[in-house]
Parts: C-alpha cells; sequence; structure tokens
C-alpha cells in the first residue's frame, strides 16, 4: 500500500530556511542596534546629555521636559559650546573631542568618552543642537535628521533639543511607563549628578512648571538638598584616604536602613556607578549591625587614580572595572566600618537614640568586665590574607576573657559582682550619658534615668555586643599563625552533589581557603563535589547547602573577606552564649557597670544582629502620656 505524498506545506514547513547571504548593515540600522545599548529610556537621554554639558563646564543646566521626557527633552547649558564646523561631526558615530589615542582612553577624566551618544539619540528621535563658543558672532543650529546648518539666536554655551523619543521604532516605546514614572526616572537621573557636582545649578521644567531647583551650594548643603534632612541626621560622615584612594561621603546608621536600596549612590571619579564589588563591601561593614534584610542608604564618592580603573566596560558607562579589586573592596568596607563604629550612647540624645555622635566620656566607675582594649587603628588593606583567629585559641580566650555565666550563678555569690565596685549612689544622673541605673523590668530591661528623661536597655543585647566587640579587639590584637583553621569536623559519610562548572573551579581554585574556613570539598567525578568535612561549630548544618554558599561568595568575592566573616559569625555566636541571659537579676552595681560599658564600647546602639540596645524615652513625652501641660 502506498503512502500518499506530501503536501507542499508539509513540505515547506520542515524544511530548513533558505540561507541568506552575508552582508554589511545599513548604517541607520546600526545606529539603532547601537541606540538600544545606550537608550533605554528618557533618563538614559537625560544622562548622556548632562555628561556632556558637564564636560562642557556649565554652571548652569536647565532641563525642560514634555510627556515625562517622552515627547520633548531639552538641556540647555552654559558650557564652552560647539564650533559651527564641528557641528556636523558631533553627530557621527564614534567623533568625540574627549579622547584621541589609546593612552587617553587609559586614564579618562571625562564624563562622555565614546562619541555614540549623540548619534544614538538621532537614530531614534528628533535631534537638533544649537550652540555657540565665545568668539563667535552668534549660535548655529543643526538638524540630525537633514543636517542642515542655519544661524540662530542664543548665548555661549549648548542647547540640544530630543523630540518624540523612539518615534521610529514605535515597538520600543510601548515599553515605556506612563508619564509620571518616566519624569521620576529622569528627576533621579538630575539628582544622581547633582549630588557630586554642588558648584552646578540645576532646573528641571516638566510641561512648563518648575519640578526640581538646585542652586550652587557647598557639598554638605547639595546633600541637605538632594537628599533632605533626614538622610543628614541619620547619616555620619566618611573620610577616608589609603594609597591612591579617596573615600568621602556619607553612610546612614543602621537605624535609618530601607525595605528598598533606593538611598544607595556611588561614585567613581565622579562617575555614578552600579559596582556589586563596591556594594558587597558596604553591605560587609554593615553585616553585624543591620537586622534582617534592611538596605543601608549611603552617598559615597571614590576618587582613585584614572588609570586604576577601566570605565570602557559598557555603553552606558555605569558598570566599572578596578585594577585591584581587592583593595578597593577592602578601603570601602573599613572607610564604612569605620564611620560607623562610634556609638551614641556616648551622647544620649533626645530621641529614640538617634543624636549625634561624639566620643564617649564616661567616669570611671566599675566595669562589666574586663576593660575593652581600643580597636586597632586602620591600615591600608595588604595582599596577604591576615593572620585568624582558630576555633581553640577563640575559646580559650573566650574563657579567659568573659565574664562568668551568671545564668547558673546567683547574685550574691558571683566573685564577678563583688569585685565590681558600686557607683556612687549620690552621683547625678548627667554624670552619665546612659544615666544611673533605677531598676530590672521583667528580667529582660534595664531602667535608667539621664539628663533627657528615662533610658530602657536590652540587658541581653547590649552585654552581647559589649563581649563581641572585646573579642574582635583581642583578634586585632593578637598575632597567629597565618596556617591555622578553624576547626572542622569530619562527616561519616561523604555528602556529594552535582556541581556546576563554576562550583568545580571555585573548589579547586580556593581548596586552601576551603580549608582555613575548616571545609573540605573535593571534586569526586567529573561535576560531582564532594563535602568531607564541615566547621565543627556547623557541624548540625546542611552540608550541601554550606558547601554551595561559599562557593558563590568565593566565586564572587574576595577569598580573605569571606574567611574574617566566617570567623566573626563564630565570635558572634560566642559572643551570644556568654552574654548574660534574661531572668538573671542584676544589682544596682551590676546594672550601672553594664551602662558604663555601653558608653565605651563601638557600635553599643546594637546588638551583633542589627537589633537596637538601648532606647529613650524623653521628659516630654512622658509629659505627653499624662497630659501634663494640656
Amino acid at each position: 500500500m502506498s503512502m500518499p505524498a506530501p503536501s507542499a506545506s508539509t513540505t515547506s514547513s520542515s524544511s530548513a530556511p533558505p540561507r541568506r547571504p552575508i552582508r554589511e548593515l545599513p548604517d541607520a540600522l546600526i545606529s539603532q542596534i547601537a541606540a538600544g545599548e545606550v537608550v533605554e529610556r528618557p533618563a538614559s537621554v537625560v544622562r548622556e546629555l548632562l555628561d556632556n554639558a558637564l564636560d562642557a563646564g556649565a554652571a548652569q543646566i536647565t532641563l525642560r521636559l514634555a510627556g515625562g521626557g517622552v515627547r520633548a527633552i531639552v538641556v540647555e547649558d552654559d558650557g564652552a559650546g560647539i564650533p559651527a564646523d564641528e557641528l556636523p561631526l558631533a553627530l557621527r558615530r564614534h567623533a568625540t573631542s574627549k579622547i584621541g589615542s589609546l593612552a587617553e582612553l587609559e586614564q579618562v577624566g571625562t564624563m562622555g568618552f565614546r562619541g555614540e551618544a549623540l548619534a544614538a539619540i538621532g537614530s531614534v528621535a528628533e535631534l537638533s543642537i544649537t550652540s555657540r563658543t565665545a568668539d563667535e558672532p552668534h549660535a548655529r543650529r543643526i538638524d540630525a535628521r537633514t543636517g542642515e546648518l542655519s544661524p540662530a539666536a542664543r548665548a555661549t554655551g549648548t542647547t540640544v533639543e530630543v523630540r518624540e523619543l523612539f518615534f521610529s521604532t514605535p515597538a520600543r516605546r510601548k515599553f515605556l511607563k506612563t508619564d509620571a514614572t518616566e519624569l521620576g526616572h529622569c528627576l533621579e537621573a538630575v539628582r544622581r549628578h547633582a549630588l557630586v557636582h554642588p558648584q552646578v545649578a540645576f532646573a528641571v521644567w516638566h510641561e512648563g512648571r518648575l519640578v526640581e531647583q538646585l542652586r550652587p551650594a557647598t557639598a554638605e548643603q547639595r546633600l541637605h538638598d538632594v537628599l533632605g534632612a533626614d538622610f543628614i541626621a541619620a547619616s555620619r560622615p566618611v573620610e577616608v584616604e589609603v594609597g591612591p584612594m579617596r573615600i568621602r561621603g556619607r553612610v546612614g546608621l543602621p537605624e535609618a536602613a530601607r525595605a528598598r536600596a533606593d538611598l544607595q549612590y556611588a561614585y567613581v571619579n565622579d562617575r555614578h556607578v552600579r559596582d556589586r564589588l563596591i556594594g558587597h563591601g558596604v553591605r560587609a561593614a554593615y553585616e553585624d549591625v543591620l537586622h534582617g534584610s534592611r538596605q543601608p542608604s549611603y552617598v559615597l564618592r571614590i576618587d582613585i587614580a584614572p588609570d586604576r580603573v577601566d570605565v570602557n566596560v559598557h555603553p552606558t558607562k555605569i558598570e566599572v572595572r578596578f585594577r585591584d579589586s581587592r583593595e578597593v573592596h577592602q578601603a570601602v568596607r573599613r572607610a564604612v566600618e569605620q564611620a560607623l563604629a562610634l556609638s551614641r550612647t556616648a551622647d544620649a540624645p533626645g530621641e529614640a537614640g538617634l543624636g549625634p555622635s561624639t566620643e564617649a566620656s564616661a567616669p570611671a566607675s566599675g566595669t562589666w568586665a574586663a576593660p575593652s582594649p581600643p580597636m586597632p587603628a586602620w591600615r591600608p588593606p595588604t595582599p596577604q590574607i591576615q593572620g585568624t583567629l582558630v576555633l581553640q585559641h577563640a575559646a580559650a580566650l573566650h574563657a579567659r576573657e568573659m565574664p562568668p555565666d551568671w545564668s547558673a550563678r546567683s547574685a550574691a555569690t558571683s566573685p564577678t559582682a563583688s569585685a565590681l565596685p558600686a557607683a556612687p549612689a549620690s552621683a547625678p544622673a548627667d554624670d552619665w550619658p546612659l544615666g544611673r541605673a533605677l531598676a530590672q523590668l521583667g528580667g529582660l530591661y534595664v531602667l535608667a534615668e539621664n539628663r533627657h528623661g528615662l533610658v530602657i536597655v536590652d540587658m541581653h543585647a547590649a552585654h552581647e555586643r559589649i563581649v563581641y566587640e572585646q573579642l574582635k579587639a583581642r583578634l586585632g590584637e593578637t598575632q597567629l599563625d597565618a596556617e591555622r583553621t578553624i576547626d572542622s569536623q569530619p562527616l561519616l559519610i561523604p555528602a556529594t552533589f552535582s556541581a556546576t562548572p563554576t562550583e568545580v573551579a571555585a573548589a579547586e581554585t580556593h581548596m586552601p581557603t576551603l580549608a582555613r574556613l575548616g571545609l573540605d570539598v573535593a571534586p569526586l567525578s567529573p561535576g560531582v563535589l564532594a563535602v568531607r568535612a564541615v566547621p565543627a561549630a556547623l557541624r548540625e548544618a546542611d552540608a550541601v547547602a554550606l558547601a554551595r554558599s561559599v562557593l558563590a561568595e568565593l566565586s564572587e568575592h574576595d577569598a580573605s573577606a569571606l574567611v574574617q566573616r566566617a570567623h566573626d559569625e563564630i565570635l558572634a555566636t560566642m559572643a551570644c552564649h556568654g552574654a548574660v541571659r534574661a531572668n538573671r537579676r542584676l544589682t544596682l552595681e551590676e546594672m550601672n557597670a553594664l551602662l558604663r560599658d555601653m558608653e565605651r564600647t563601638e557600635r553599643a546602639d546594637l546588638c551583633n544582629h542589627g537589633r537596637p540596645t538601648w532606647r529613650q524615652v524623653t521628659i516630654k513625652e512622658l509629659d505627653t502620656l499624662f497630659l501634663r501641660g494640656r
């Protein structure tokens, strides 16, 4: 029985498509493809045009928008202007005045340098440029579509008009959001530039209405104008110089952390960047003071020699690559840690522990434990991995330095309690920032009186921070053999898992680091890793999940930072177990000793998990509760 012949439609659908010849793309299509990388939305156009205005030395920049920037974007500046004979060149792809050689590219110091922004914008919108230099009698205007030059009137500077964005690629226009959303993105682009150029005035108009105006100001005033007084009040300054780097700006206090990462600004040589290395360094500095998944707020400016950073990574110029990434990561982390180190217990504020920071200056009195040594001074990071604390040494240090576990003793028999000098009963509360202890509440809280009113202290959380900082300080003082490692616990049956090529490469490359962390992870067969040992302190943890998370960290971040963080986590666990427990009855002498140690301890406002250790209730707030004065 013969089969029916396949139909023509069946044959055509199963056959391969006809081969198309290789050919060069038209210039217009090339420009539109390139525009897809540079121009994502109106804010992308605003960013590129602001870069050009700032490179031209503008002192006043005005942005006029219509339809959230979709219908019109006009940027006016009073910069140096573009000579009339160079206007046609300004619209051509890869034409720029910023660089002229590879040497200049490797040390570029301007915001723009690729010479493709205006050409890309002109391929997806109606673009015209009007410009005049100081020595020209009048301005000239050029239309990007026709190339026609015509006389125009304006003062020295440049005006760039962009109308009907994505008119030639309507599919792209459908992906844009509402006018209000696009306007918000444009305003954010202006603010990012304004934060690091306080000497430049910015004005933004939308549909004929002034929506943002920033006058020339100092750096501190510009931060206040852009981010508001709340950010200034709930942040601390950063000012550090390390070798060829200078880091400055402000970092938000842990209590002011936000649910979203919408108040994070990082700059490299005044260029706003989104860099995972910088972000990870900042986040690492907040590790033991930030609660849960909250996001810190910060404005950080990193000034570094241009030849030590590559800005030619992405057409949008928002990504960079550092020559020594570890040096930058460590410097950012230490700079932020140093800014957050001072405790606000040194000068109890009038509102819920969110006041200015000053040095602690408590009078001499009894101590809760051995006086903690000063934190080691910050030194520039070195390429070598520093010596670390082994678990046995930490345990011995813990037993030698920590106060006894008062949950197993009574106050009457505690040798530590009997050895604590009592704070003078007649001492005025004003003598100490955290005041004088009054009583203990519910076995959890210490109540004290200071000049502002009532202080409430979570005694376990406060003592946990004190012990943790003491252990970290001892770690900084102790010089240990670099070969010592965290104790490991061999597994009776190795845990195996299917690994990605990245995980296998990380396991093979970082085998010494894994051993120092107490992990034995090695290839068992192609594509399979075996976990044969885990840190003794984490013997109950999921071995495979632990190994995967560590390998992921090692693949992306600095190995020595991971080792340090592992040690910090172990010390934090030890501090938690060594801190005074709930329902432990304290004498007034012990309560006062705790308050005095809090005043001397860095980061004493928060426990190791980022929760507050104390709160202030002012006399004014108490009066409000009891309707006094009404």
